[in-house]
């Protein structure tokens, strides 16, 4: 469907600016599983002005398990259900997410719903080693169970460090994965170079790599990239993501096809706040369409320590 705000394939919008509605949700730390953190807020819509979102939280020892909440768009700071247990916990001892699971999209393939997420371990001579899982639920009403031990995405002579938070898309009969990898590991973090790459399948489980880079660094000061969130919009597609020097900010970029991509910049619009929970990063957008508009999930600081908030497009 056509929206507002990409009316014409050689048209943008010229002024626009994202209206901040306020934190969301912050854990209150009463559950063993969520003692912090609410990371990488995911939309899922119900019905209506319903929608889930779903996000990671971390327990006592650190380890992250995903959850959700309802929330009416309409209203959306208050709280209409809430996750009693998680949806996905760690995996077992010695798999690859045995630290933690974290998510990376939801996307509904008829009755089903595949979560496609990024599961974690730690290692000796580096902080973690993260690999893509995929969780199947097969009907709305049921819950995810894991479709394999093993990661659908693991590490190889391309992706030879670390793999992250995927996003995933049907699209043009095929399944489109734009994911996170580590590039290289030093003595300390900003040594590495994490950037986004791009993969297809056929069925959303078995995926072809290539050696292309979607999204990669400016500069060296620029060296964590990660969390892409693809729209389509007419025949081109727009890609939001974070990345960081010192601090995360949200970043965008634009595509003809979906492979090669043109940064835009910072997203213009929202930036941090002079003071609360989002005002010294911001980080890990998933942006949606409702009704016509355009929302913006994204945590604040610390990683999503101190929660996640929505923000709406507002345009002249």
């Amino acid at each position: 469907m056509e929206s507002r705000f990409d009316r014409g394939k050689n048209k943008t919008v010229r002024h626009s600016q994202w209206q901040k509605l306020g934190r969301i949700y912050c854990p209150s730390g009463d559950r063993p599983w969520a003692r912090s953190h609410a990371a990488n807020p995911t939309a899922e819509h119900l019905q209506d002005d319903f929608y889930r979102v779903y996000f990671s939280a971390r327990d006592e020892n650190n380890r992250s398990s995903i959850a959700y909440i309802v929330i009416d768009i309409n209203r959306p700071q208050e709280i209409l259900e809430e996750a009693s247990e998680p949806v996905l916990r760690p995996g077992e001892l010695g798999m690859f997410d045995d630290c933690g699971a974290s998510i990376g999209c939801i996307l509904g393939i008829g009755q089903k719903r595949f979560l496609y997420y990024m599961g974690w371990n730690l290692a000796v001579t580096v902080p973690w080693k993260n690999a893509i899982g995929l969780a199947i639920s097969e009907s709305p009403d049921q819950p995810f169970k894991r479709y394999s031990r093993f990661p659908i995405v693991p590490l190889d002579e391309e992706d030879p460090f670390t793999v992250s938070y995927p996003w995933v898309m049907y699209d043009e009969n095929r399944y489109r994965m734009w994911y996170g990898s580590n590039l290289k590991w030093g003595a300390d973090k900003n040594d590495m170079l994490h950037v986004i790459k791009y993969a297809e399948s056929t069925d959303g489980i078995n995926w072809q790599k290539t050696s292309h880079i979607a999204i990669d660094s400016l500069s060296s000061e620029e060296y964590a990239i990660c969390k892409p969130c693809v729209l389509k919009q007419n025949d081109s597609y727009l890609m939001w993501f974070c990345s960081r020097g010192d601090k995360y900010r949200i970043q965008r970029a634009s595509s003809a096809d979906g492979v090669i991509w043109k940064r835009l910049g910072q997203e213009s619009g929202i930036d941090v706040s002079e003071s609360g929970w989002d005002s010294d990063m911001i980080e890990y957008p998933c942006v949606f369409e409702h009704k016509g508009c355009r929302y913006l999930l994204y945590c604040g600081n610390d990683y999503g320590k101190s929660g996640f908030g929505l923000a709406r497009l507002q345009t002249d």
